[in-house]
């Protein structure tokens, strides 16, 4: 459906040599639910994404395979269904309709939008975790961030600080220990880059959504058809690759949080964070599968963009990788949301040896929302309800919206 979408806003800017009706037809199949069936394997991102984008015009044609009110069939039965009548193409079409970087974008698109909630989680996420390791809030000091002139350093101690405003288990420099540990005290600077680099990349792909990536392309007022390169990848391969490397480093640095809380010697807090530790594991499980999920980022996060192969019998001599980087970046961030929700659901445990007493008010929304899900540990059971309900608080947008009513917009 985003291909789809970004195919007719593409060709809507009127640089690609279409019929009217070839657009009108695309568009009433969106209206209509009639979605066609794209592997998500195959690209090279260069020549734009050729398979996937010629298995959506399939259908176009009533060709292919498509989905149609929930039931897979033929992409004729499927427009037939529908009322559409099939496109009958002319010159030029079938380039104007494959030529583009559509596939990899829409997916990108999708991602910067999860990724900018993914940031904003992340901030209330370890601001939790704070509060339950009575965090030393001077790291957090303007005065700090103003030093390094990094914005996105600025603005994540910006939203940590309000997100702890009136805390009583917060602490100042001094008063427990002098300083935190790197997970907690360098929370400005870790999540601040991913924030910066989350912006770099939704200004790329926001251009990309609304650029002409036809070839060759069609000057009318001129009678021209200029053959150049807008199809190739190379934009979103690479600036996709940033977004799964920054998405990696908010989980790398989550599960070293949830280290800190699972481990007495570091938390002072039972171990596994449960009651009885001998005859309950707690949440010891719980920070393997987050180990798991981001040592499988680490290998997800190795650039497409650095590799490539010719084709066309060595016309095609350099190629983007770029679907691959849209789709590895999309990986990473499910991965990522999952590591946080164990995050979440662990400093939600920890708090209950020292009571909700005395949270930040912003901080007591977020508890509140998670006890609304998710109980307490008393003693061991299955979990993996319990981190896909801290997954879905996520997703849904619950845990953003419960800190923003009380702390305000955060950036």
């Amino acid at each position: 459906r985003g291909m789809m979408l970004l195919r007719i806003n593409a060709l809507c800017i009127g640089y690609s040599g279409v019929q009217v009706n070839t657009v009108l037809t695309l568009a009433e199949m969106l209206n209509k639910g009639v979605i066609p069936i794209v592997p998500e394997k195959g690209s090279l991102g260069a020549s734009g994404d050729l398979v996937p984008l010629a298995h959506m015009s399939l259908v176009l044609l009533g060709m292919g395979e498509a989905v149609y009110q929930g039931e897979t069939m033929t992409g004729a039965s499927a427009m037939k269904r529908a009322g559409i009548t099939p496109v009958r193409l002319t010159a030029k079409e079938g380039l104007a309709l494959i030529n583009g970087t559509q596939a990899m974008c829409s997916i990108g698109a999708l991602g910067i939008h999860d990724a900018e909630m993914l940031m904003k989680t992340a901030d209330i996420v370890a601001a939790l975790s704070m509060e339950s390791e009575n965090g030393v809030i001077d790291a957090m000091d303007e005065r700090l961030q103003d030093l390094r002139r990094q914005p996105g350093q600025k603005k994540t101690a910006e939203n940590m600080r309000r997100l702890l405003q009136g805390s009583k288990k917060i602490t100042r420099q001094g008063e427990k220990r002098v300083q935190d540990a790197y997970a907690f005290r360098c929370i400005p600077q870790i999540h601040g880059i991913s924030r910066d680099s989350i912006g770099f990349v939704r200004d790329i792909v926001y251009r990309e959504m609304n650029a002409v990536t036809d070839n060759p392309i069609i000057f009318a007022e001129t009678q021209e058809a200029i053959s150049g390169g807008n199809f190739h990848g190379q934009y979103l391969a690479m600036s996709l690759d940033f977004l799964g490397i920054a998405l990696a480093e908010l989980a790398n640095v989550s599960e070293r949080r949830i280290e800190r809380l699972v481990n007495p010697a570091l938390s002072g807090l039972p171990a596994f964070l449960v009651k009885h530790g001998g005859l309950n594991s707690g949440m010891m499980i719980a920070q393997y599968t987050a180990a798991a999920l981001v040592s499988e980022n680490k290998v997800l996060a190795h650039p497409a963009s650095v590799d490539s192969i010719p084709t066309s019998a060595n016309q095609e001599d350099h190629v983007s990788m770029g679907m691959t980087a849209a789709r590895k970046a999309r990986e990473i961030l499910f991965n990522t949301t999952s590591v946080l929700a164990i995050e979440l659901m662990c400093a939600a445990q920890a708090i209950e040896f020292q009571g909700s007493t005395g949270l930040s008010p912003a901080m007591a929304a977020v508890y509140r929302a998670v006890r609304g899900e998710v109980a307490p540990l008393e003693s061991d059971r299955v979990l993996y309800p319990d981190i896909k309900a801290c997954a879905k608080l996520i997703c849904d947008g619950v845990i953003v919206k419960a800190a923003e009513q009380i702390a305000g917009s955060l950036q």
